[in-house]
């Protein structure tokens, strides 16, 4: 007994003498965690910084030289004639724009406010909603390429699905070029963009609506408001932060359009678009990287001038809230 009183007397004393952590005070990073938090968030950023930063100052210098690909040798510096070259005399330069714009506006207004509405009928729990949301969904999940395929063979106006099953395949009588008319082809492939963004837009806005506190909902309804009513001044300003995230992502996708397209005409006969003319220009038969630079720079520029003021618009409303 006394030789085990003794030893946790000693022990008692040994902890004494160690030096207390304060309360709530961090224990300092041992030379492990240093290398465990240097290689996590090094390896990402050197990523970003080789792959996105690096690409994006290069495109930005190289926009004002003339330069084949060929030999380092051979960039010429000539100042700003690419983009006035691109502003003046470029004759497919203001349709791709129109084009793009026209992109934009579809897909804000028919398949955004349709992905909210599927969302908002998924979010009651409806019967087979998983069934529902997986079918809305798997357009997302598929390659675009994929889907600019798909729906080039439905377009076909010799054996496709819609010319066949209205009898409009008839060269010599009533006869629908969905793939070649200018006046039908950027609309056809709106529809399958759209198709695809619907599901984009369901999901986003099904996560927002799953965040929304149901006491509101019930207090609306004790206040004698109707499904609408609720909707409107309840759920739909509680959704601010996802709005935020779905205009933000229908901008890029149709800034960035391209597979569905290229898939569906190589955007020729009146389905120009920006991304388009940066590819030809750039990997096209007569290879001319700073004039496909110019043309990046500028739709860098206008997804800028579209995304930034929205956001601080956006983020000030909220802070004043």
């Amino acid at each position: 007994m006394t030789v085990g009183t003794s030893a946790d007397a000693v022990e008692s004393g040994r902890a004494a003498d160690r030096p207390r952590r304060a309360p709530g005070r961090l224990r300092r990073l041992t030379r492990r965690d240093k290398t465990v938090l240097t290689l996590m968030t090094g390896i990402p950023t050197s990523l970003m910084v080789v792959f996105v930063w690096v690409p994006a100052l290069a495109s930005i210098l190289l926009s004002f030289t003339s330069w084949d690909g060929i030999g380092l040798d051979s960039i010429k510096w000539i100042g700003l004639r690419n983009y006035r070259q691109i502003f003046t005399i470029y004759p497919q330069f203001w349709p791709a724009v129109e084009h793009n714009v026209i992109w934009l506006v579809a897909l804000a207004a028919i398949p955004t406010p349709f992905g909210l509405f599927l969302a908002y009928q998924l979010d009651k729990r409806i019967r087979f909603s998983r069934f529902y949301q997986g079918a809305f969904f798997l357009p997302v999940v598929v390659s675009s390429a994929v889907i600019g395929f798909v729906w080039e063979l439905i377009y076909n106006p010799d054996h496709g699905l819609i010319n066949s099953l209205f009898h409009t395949n008839n060269p010599n009588g009533s006869y629908l070029d969905w793939v070649g008319n200018p006046k039908l082809n950027l609309w056809a492939v709106l529809v399958a963009a759209s198709w695809r963004h619907a599901g984009y837009m369901m999901i986003l806005y099904l996560a927002g609506l799953k965040s929304v506190d149901p006491t509101l909902k019930d207090a609306a309804a004790v206040d004698g408001a109707n499904e609408w009513q609720a909707f409107r001044h309840v759920v739909f300003p509680a959704l601010r932060p996802i709005n935020v995230v779905v205009a933000v992502v229908t901008v890029i996708e149709s800034l960035r359009a391209f597979d569905i397209v290229y898939v569906f005409n190589k955007g020729e006969h009146g389905t120009e678009l920006l991304s388009i003319l940066i590819t030809n220009n750039i990997i096209g038969e007569a290879s001319r990287i700073g004039y496909g630079s110019a043309l990046a720079v500028i739709l860098l520029v206008v997804s800028l001038a579209v995304i930034i003021p929205y956001l601080i618009v956006t983020f000030r409303k909220e802070r004043r809230a």
